[in-house]
This record gives structure tokens, sequence and C-alpha cells, in this order.
């Protein structure tokens, strides 16, 4: 069988690569997505809910009128809550986005958002290639060398890694995870019914719920609730679909019990990939490839379509130029956004599961205070997401 060639491979068809080949073929470059599930692939749950303000302008910018699209399709709630102990300690409404400015986000789940993405790299021509699980790969100073497990192989210039958290490609190259995994659990719910007020409301300290805390976001057609345990808690007791006829009613009207779709489990890993790119230069790893981020502030996602924008930027200069300069510049500024990013998020636990007195003391007094000093309410309020992300394509996004 005849090697295909390809000046350009994304191997991975999720927000990530996809965001990806948008951007490459807005800098006109053909561009074949290689992707082990089948087309008619089943991917269950919300997972990456939020499209950040920055993520829509990117994928605009490679897919004009794709930001429209996703946000006709998404909700975004004006109004924030958050309570302590039961307590309400912040309450905020946002006006609406005036004229066609983009809202500061949208909320559906992501498998709403891949479908557009989706049509958008077909009316792009991107080709994508299903059923076409990778499973060598191999690097030289001219390109990358890629077997699929359907027997076929691949030969480009360069490949951009897209391949999720347990990526082939990178353990391909002998690229290794950096960092930690968080104690303690997160349980998700999926409830698909959209009477609920479009409010996004946080608990710390759910008197309900043996002082865990417990988040409600809505999205396009449902919400979704996270309730985080600790290490000592029995996962049957939260996780099981019995598990969660038992808790939800608590923090929801007990209909919406009937009414889950979906429940997932999950741990908190602060993990960054050792290196971005390959020793070869020809490989550029990009969203849960190269890290794993708690979802505070909804990181994930949002950081992968800012890799894949200065992926396509790194990949068009270094095709253009023939220097691998560019590339090393990616493997740079990613890396320093990654880290950012974990960073952040570590930050955002510390709040949210504090283990130091004075944390615990600080956010007592700030509940304690909120009603006559409002700027304590609003550390509450702001704290579980860590600091702002910030830039996008270059910078801490």
């Amino acid at each position: 069988m005849a090697v295909q060639q390809r000046p350009v491979l994304v191997v991975g068809a999720g927000p990530a690569g996809f965001g990806a080949a948008l951007a490459l073929r807005s800098r006109g470059l053909p561009v074949t997505v290689l992707e082990a599930e089948q087309a008619d692939r089943v991917r269950p749950g919300s997972r990456a809910l939020f499209v950040h303000q920055e993520s829509l302008r990117l994928l605009d910018k490679a897919s004009p009128g794709l930001a429209a699209r996703i946000v006709a399709h998404g909700a975004v709630w004006p109004t924030k809550r958050t309570f302590f102990r039961g307590r309400e300690v912040f309450a905020r409404t946002y006006p609406p986005a005036g004229g066609d400015r983009l809202p500061r986000f949208t909320s559906l789940r992501q498998i709403e958002t891949e479908k557009h993405l989706h049509a958008a790299c077909l009316d792009a021509g991107v080709d994508i290639e299903w059923g076409a699980r990778a499973e060598t790969v191999t690097t030289d100073a001219n390109g990358v060398s890629l077997r699929t497990a359907d027997g076929r192989d691949w030969r480009a210039q360069y490949v951009v890694a897209a391949d999720g958290a347990h990526s082939v490609v990178r353990k391909q190259i002998g690229i290794t995870w950096e960092g930690t995994r968080s104690e303690g659990f997160h349980v998700v719910v999926d409830v698909l019914d959209d009477s609920m007020p479009l409010e996004r409301v946080f608990h710390y300290r759910h008197p309900a719920l043996g002082g865990r805390n417990v988040m409600r976001v809505p999205f396009a057609g449902g919400f979704q609730v996270d309730l985080q345990c600790g290490p000592d808690d029995d996962a049957d007791r939260f996780a099981s679909p019995d598990g969660v006829e038992r808790w939800l009613p608590k923090v929801v009207d007990a209909k919406y019990a009937e009414q889950v779709v979906w429940i997932s489990k999950y741990h908190y890993l602060h993990v960054v990939a050792r290196s971005f790119v390959d020793s070869n230069n020809r490989v550029l790893l990009v969203g849960e490839a190269a890290h794993l981020f708690p979802p505070f502030g909804a990181r994930g996602m949002n950081s992968g379509f800012a890799d894949g924008a200065a992926a396509a930027d790194a990949v068009e200069s270094a095709l253009e130029s023939g220097s691998s300069k560019a590339i090393k510049d990616f493997d740079h500024d990613r890396g320093v956004a990654a880290r950012f990013n974990s960073e952040a998020a570590r930050l955002a636990l510390s709040h949210m599961r504090p283990t130091s007195a004075l944390m615990k003391l600080r956010q007592e007094a700030a509940a304690t205070l909120s009603p006559v000093i409002p700027w304590m309410g609003s550390w509450l309020e702001h704290a579980p997401y860590g600091p702002r992300t910030g830039a996008t394509a270059s910078g801490k996004y």
C-alpha cells in the first residue's frame, strides 16, 4: 500500500483537533484529520461547557460565522450567585452583550460544540479519516512517519497531535507528563430540562451535603451539577445512580432526579507535557495531549483552541521559512500558558478545599463580612476559578 503523503496531519477529531484544522485551512494549508473512532461515535455528557469569548474570536477568525452559530445554539446565563453554609454572600446579574458583540461566553454541551466545529471543517475542505487510530509515530529532520491501526502508512512534514489525555502520539515521541493528581473527586451530573433559571449557583460548604461544595451551571437545554467530594468519601455513595438519587434532591427540586442523563466521576489532574514538540520539531502537541487541568474556568478546551491557533501559526511559518524557530517559539509560549493555567487551577482548588487554618479563617471572615464589605463576597465568588487566563494565542490563556 502506498504511503499517504500530506503536508500536515492533525491527529484527533475533538475540539482542539477541529480548531487546529480550521486554523490551518484558514491559512490555505491542506489538512487531513485522523480520528481513532468512527464517524457515528457517541460522546455522552456535557464535559467542557463553556466557549469563552476569546475562543469564539479565534474560531471566527478561522471560520467566519462560526462564532455566531455556536452562540445561537448556546446559553448565556446572566446571573451568578454564591452561598456560604446556605447563606447568600454574592449575587450579580450582568447586562446582555449589545449589538453584534460576542458574549463573554456561551454555554452548551461539548457534543454540540463539536457538531458545529465538524460542520465548519467540512465546509472548509478538511479531509477527515474516521477509524484511523494512530499506532506508531516516528520523526526525523524532514518530517513524520505515522502508521494507523488499519495498516495505512502516512508521511507528513508536520503533525498536530490533538489525540487527548491518553495521546498515542505523545507517548510514541517519548514525551512524559509533569505534575500531580489532587486528592478527592468530583461527581458531575447532567440534567436535560430547560425549566431551571439561567443562574450559575455555587455553594461553599452546603449544609444539606455535609459541608461539601456544590455548583449548578446552566447549559443550553439543561444544567450540570458538580459535587466536590473528599478523599475519604465513598464513590458509590455519591457517583452511582442510586447515590445521585439520594443527594441530588438536596440541591435541586426532587423532580430533576428523574431527568439525569449522565453521571461522571473525575479526579483533578495538574499535569503538563515536559515539551510541546518532539526533538525534531515536527510534532506539536495541543489540547489534552499537552495538558490536563481541573475544569475551573473552563481552561482545558479553551486553552486547546488557543494551542491549535498557535500551532497553525507555527506550522505556516515553518513551511514558508524552512526554519524551526516558530516551532520552538510555540513550544515555549504554549508551555508557559499551560503552566500558568495549571497553577491557576491549583490555586482555585486551594480556595475550594482549603487545608490551612488561615484560608479557612479568611473564608469564614469574608462570608461574615460580605453584607457590609461587598468585595469580600466578590472574592468568594471569583476564588473558585483562579486568576483570569488573559491572552489567547500567545499568552496565558
